[in-house]
């Protein structure tokens, strides 16, 4: 790798491996870790699909480990992180140069700090892809947060921060994604896409007014504003002849969205803090126009 500081001559360069693909199904395991992602739900949120819907759509997509499940043949992933769809893309039509560059990085503090230190912008695509993944896996949470400039600025993980992505996991992947459009920016941007016989799922940030949860990309807050704007969405949606599934966190905001429709609970495990010794157990409503299968 050119652009990113590669290891000493006396480290060895190597892929480390990462969780492989689940057994029995065309799906992936996520090759990203994510603040508030759903992977221990896509059970309970892959009954709401069928493969009968014309197209998967998510416009928060983060890890997308429900896309990544259900392998769908059509999809639309939307964020509006531009770094994580570019490393979508990447790894979509060169998983090669990913692979490539995730080869040259490896874990330790030291070595988290010069790659957060390195300017994206004057690294190659694939490298830049290497680098959002490399700390993505290595630092704090799997928390993605940015200064008022732009700059990633989560501190490094620690030794129990997981193991980069496996070149298998990449490759399955790498196909999935070949069956999405990806686009980024607001929701507002994928959800125009939307058409009759979709299925939209919408996992957004969680604004809670009462108690602080952090999902923020950076400065900017998905707010109470935002909350209505989805709220819009979700009708037009049903209009539209779209069904959907939103989770969002057991709140009055929750309640608000979920108006006349379906609402289940799910209980999820959480760290406080991001610490496994603080786990609590959280609520979730799973929210649709759509009943779920049993």
């Amino acid at each position: 790798m050119t652009g990113l500081p590669g290891p000493t001559p006396a480290d060895v360069c190597a892929l480390e491996a990462g969780p492989g693909p689940q057994a029995g199904g065309a799906g992936a395991q996520p090759f990203l870790r994510w603040a508030g992602s759903k992977r221990k739900l896509v059970a309970r949120l892959s009954k709401y699909w069928s493969d009968r819907y014309a197209r998967y759509v998510e416009p928060f997509a983060g890890s997308a480990c429900l896309f990544f499940q259900l392998a769908p043949a059509r999809a639309i992933l939307g964020d509006i992180n531009q770094d994580l769809i570019e490393t979508f893309e990447q790894v979509r039509e060169n998983t090669s140069g990913v692979l490539s560059a995730l080869a040259c990085l490896r874990k330790g503090k030291a070595h988290f700090l010069r790659v957060r230190g390195v300017e994206p912008a004057t690294l190659a695509p694939a490298e830049r892809a290497a680098r959002f993944i490399y700390l993505n896996r290595y630092c704090f949470n799997g928390l993605h947060r940015t200064n008022r400039r732009g700059t990633f600025n989560v501190p490094y993980g620690g030794k129990r921060s997981g193991l980069l992505p496996s070149e298998r996991t990449l490759l399955q992947c790498a196909r999935l994604l070949k069956q999405a459009e990806l686009v980024p920016g607001d929701f507002d941007t994928v959800l125009t896409r939307v058409e009759s016989g979709d299925f939209v799922y919408l996992d957004p940030p969680f604004s809670v007014r009462a108690r602080r949860v952090f999902r923020e990309y950076g400065p900017s807050v998905f707010g109470q504003a935002d909350v209505l704007r989805l709220k819009r969405w979700l009708t037009l949606l049903d209009e539209r002849g779209a069904a959907f599934l939103v989770s969002y966190a057991d709140s009055a905001e929750a309640r608000q969205l979920a108006g006349e429709y379906y609402v289940r609970a799910a209980a999820v495990q959480r760290n406080i803090a991001g610490f496994a010794k603080n786990r609590v157990r959280a609520r979730e409503l799973l929210i649709s126009n759509r009943a779920p299968t049993p």
